[in-house]
């Protein structure tokens, strides 16, 4: 993508944004213009392309040699889990490889992290619960249904208390939310099984671990399987 002129007030985020998405569509090695050079092209003086740089090279994405080029790093070993939601979504196109890795950790991840809400939060959780399983079944519009699961999953990750799978939940939340409109069809097959919501619900609220992570794999699986689907059917076709 070529890089283009900052137009809007905040330079400094603007500038580190369009530094990141130039960054993760390079190689590991490869070298970035220099600072007059960024400057030239972004419009912008060189204390704020600076200041991009050094923020890139906090998140481990580049390194900065003073006097020396900046080079690219592999931000598969370097990056965290912040770099999914632009990974995603590349200049308005999806990457089917990136979705169904965020789609395989998903349902990795969400029977684990049933079982721990039903451990620790238990009862008081259950109730929490039932009031956004209501809200499910109170709509029919698909993007209002996607977003109260979210809300669903929001109470059963606070009730696992792991700081670890808190932050992978944003991540995974920050990666999908863009996406809801065009996943509408496609999740309905999840977000419309209220009785599985439910059936989750009494097992956390139970108290039930194993049920629970049974239970959010019975939730869990099936829309994601049809998902992995239909992008190796994608990818076959191209």
């Amino acid at each position: 993508m070529p890089l283009q002129p900052i137009q809007r007030r905040s330079v400094a985020d603007d500038v580190f944004e369009q530094l990141l998405s130039e960054v993760t569509g390079l190689g590991p090695g490869d070298a970035l213009p220099s600072e007059r050079r960024l400057a030239e092209v972004l419009g912008v003086s060189r204390p704020v392309v600076r200041e991009a740089l050094q923020r890139l090279a906090h998140t481990g994405l580049v390194e900065v040699r003073q006097g020396d080029a900046t080079t690219v790093r592999d931000f598969r070993r370097d990056g965290g889990l912040d770099l999914l939601p632009r990974l995603l979504v590349r200049d308005g196109d999806l990457d089917v490889s990136v979705a169904r890795s965020l789609l395989e950790a998903r349902l990795a991840i969400g029977p684990e992290v049933a079982a721990l809400a039903a451990a620790r939060g238990g009862s008081p959780t259950g109730v929490l619960l039932r009031k956004k399983v209501a809200a499910l079944a109170a709509t029919d519009d698909p993007v209002a249904r996607q977003r109260r699961a979210l809300e669903f999953w929001e109470i059963v990750v606070d009730a696992a208390d792991s700081i670890a799978f808190r932050l992978m939940f944003n991540s995974l939340r920050a990666a999908y939310e863009p996406t809801l409109d065009a996943l509408a069809t496609l999740m309905a097959e999840e977000v419309d099984q209220i009785e599985r919501y439910a059936a989750l619900t009494d097992a956390v609220e139970a108290g039930d671990a194993e049920r629970s992570r049974a239970r959010a794999e019975d939730l869990l699986g099936p829309a994601t399987r049809s998902l992995i689907t239909a992008i190796d059917m994608l990818e076959a076709a191209e």
